[in-house]
C-alpha cells in the first residue's frame, strides 16, 4: 500500500509539473493573448482616463478641480475645453453603439447620459462650468470647438439627437461663437472646416466656403504616399493622424452625404488615409514602442488616430489583420498607461509620453490637451463580436520582421494605380 501510494504520489507530482510547464510555455508564446490585449482592458483604460472630465464636468466641477499644469504661460482659460472636446472625439464612436443589457452596454450607458450632461454643462452661459469658445489667447478654442463638433459627428445619435432643444441651440451657439477666430493656414483651417461640416449635417446654417477652402489647400499641400503637408511644408510629426488625415475624413463623408463633395472624395481622402494606417502599423516596434519625433508627443497614443480609425472603419489595408492591428495598440496602450506617474493622485493625466515628462511638451501643452489619446482608443466602436476583438492575438509587421519571418515587400501608395 504505501508503495503504491508512493507511486500515485508521485504521478500526482509529475503530472502537476507538466501541467505547470505546459500552462507557463503557452502563457510565453507571442500569440497568447494576454490580460492587456483585450476589449475589457481598452474599456478600462478608457474609462480611467475619462471619468474624472466627464463627472466633474456634469456636476459643473470641472474648472475646480482639474488641474492645468503647463510649462508655457498659464492655460487656464482654454485647458477645460481641450479636455471635454479631445475626450468626446475618441470615446463618441464607443458611444454611438449605444445601451445595452451586458454589463459593457450598462456601463456604455453611464457614460451616454454623464457625456450629454456635460455638454450641457460646457454651453450653459449660466453655469460656473460655461467653456471659453470665443477668447483668442492664441486661437485655442476654435481648436476644440472643432473636436467637441468632430465627436459630435462620430456620436450623432446617442450624443447630439437626444439632447433637449435648448441644448442644441447653446451648443450651435458656441460653435458658432468659434468663428470669430481666424484659423492659421496649416491644419488649423480643418478647425473652422470641422465645424461647419457639423452644423450643415445638424441642419443649423453651416457655411461651406471654410471647408471648400480647408480642402482645396489640402490638396494643395498633398505630398505623395499618403502624406499631406501641415501647410506647404512637410514636418516630421504625427499631425496627419491627431488632427488631418481623421478630420478630413468625417469631413468629407458628411460632404458625401450631402452631395457636396465637389473638391475631393471621401474615396480619395480614404485610400490616401489607407496607406498612412499602414505606415503607423510599421511604427509599432516588437517592444509597443514608436519613433518619439516631432510635436506634440503629449498626446501619447492618440497618434495612431489614422491606423485607430482605419480599423473602426473597417478599411485596414489587404495584407494587415485587424487582430494584428489590435495587439500592436494593445501593447503601446498597455505600455503608456501604466507607466509610473502616468496620472496623478486625483486621476487626472500628467504631461508626458512615457509617465511624467513636461519638459518633452510644448507651451501649448496643458492638462487638457493630454485628452487626445483617446482617439487612439476609436476601434471601441466596433462591437464586442467584431473580429478585431474576437480574432486570437497576432503578430504585426515589426515583430515579424525582427523575428526572421517572411513578410511581402512594401510600396508606395501612387494615385491611378
Amino acid at each position: 500500500m504505501k508503495i503504491k501510494t508512493l507511486r500515485i504520489g508521485s504521478l500526482i507530482i509529475l503530472l502537476t509539473l507538466f501541467i505547470g510547464l505546459t500552462s507557463f510555455s503557452k502563457n510565453s508564446s507571442d500569440t497568447k493573448p494576454v490580460k492587456y490585449d483585450s476589449r475589457d482592458y481598452w474599456v478600462s483604460v478608457m474609462v480611467k482616463i475619462v471619468d474624472p472630465v466627464l463627472s466633474n464636468l456634469s456636476k459643473e466641477q470641472l474648472r475646480a478641480n482639474m488641474p492645468v499644469i503647463s510649462k508655457g504661460a498659464s492655460r487656464k482659460e482654454v485647458s477645460h475645453l481641450e479636455a471635454l472636446g479631445r475626450t468626446l472625439a475618441g470615446i463618441a464612436p464607443w458611444l454611438e453603439l449605444g445601451p445595452d443589457q451586458t454589463p459593457e452596454g450598462k456601463l456604455r450607458a453611464k457614460y451616454i447620459e454623464l457625456t450629454r450632461k456635460a455638454i450641457a454643462v460646457a454651453v450653459n452661459p449660466s453655469s460656473p462650468d460655461f467653456l471659453n469658445f470665443t477668447s483668442k489667447s492664441g486661437g485655442q478654442p476654435v481648436v476644440d470647438a472643432a473636436f467637441l463638433a468632430q465627436g459630435l459627428l462620430r456620436a450623432y445619435t446617442q450624443i447630439w439627437e437626444p439632447l433637449d432643444q435648448q441644448t442644441k441651440t447653446n451648443v450651435v451657439n458656441a460653435l458658432k461663437s468659434s468663428r470669430s477666430i481666424k484659423p492659421g493656414t496649416n491644419n488649423w483651417l480643418l478647425f473652422s472646416a470641422s465645424i461647419e461640416a457639423f452644423l450643415i449635417k445638424s441642419g443649423n446654417g453651416g457655411n461651406i466656403e471654410p471647408i471648400v477652402y480647408a480642402l482645396k489647400k489640402h490638396m494643395e499641400w498633398y505630398k505623395g504616399d499618403g502624406v499631406y503637408g501641415d501647410g506647404a511644408d512637410f514636418h516630421w510629426d504625427y499631425y496627419n493622424s491627431f488632427v488631418i488625415q481623421p478630420m478630413m475624413l468625417d469631413i468629407t463623408r458628411v460632404l458625401s452625404d450631402k452631395k457636396m463633395d465637389t473638391v475631393i472624395s471621401y474615396d480619395k481622402v480614404l485610400k490616401r488615409a489607407q496607406r498612412y494606417a499602414a505606415v503607423q502599423e510599421r511604427l509599432i516596434s516588437p517592444e509597443g514602442t514608436y519613433p518619439p519625433v516631432g510635436r506634440s508627443l503629449a498626446y501619447r497614443f492618440g497618434a495612431f488616430q489614422v491606423l485607430s480609425q482605419i480599423s473602426l472603419l473597417h478599411k485596414i489595408p489587404a495584407g494587415i489583420l485587424p487582430e494584428q492591428v489590435r495587439s500592436a495598440l494593445s501593447l503601446v496602450i498597455n505600455r503608456l498607461i501604466e507607466a509610473p506617474n502616468t496620472f496623478d493622485s486625483k486621476g487626472w493625466l500628467n504631461v508626458g509620453v512615457y509617465g511624467s515628462q513636461l519638459n518633452i511638451s510644448e507651451d501649448y501643452i496643458s492638462t487638457g490637451s493630454l485628452y487626445l489619446c483617446t482617439v487612439g482608443l476609436l476601434p471601441l466602436g466596433l462591437p464586442a463580436n467584431d473580429p478585431f476583438w474576437t480574432a486570437p492575438a497576432a503578430d504585426w509587421t515589426s515583430k515579424k520582421v525582427w523575428k526572421g519571418m517572411e513578410i511581402p515587400n512594401d510600396h508606395a501608395y501612387t494615385e491611378g494605380k
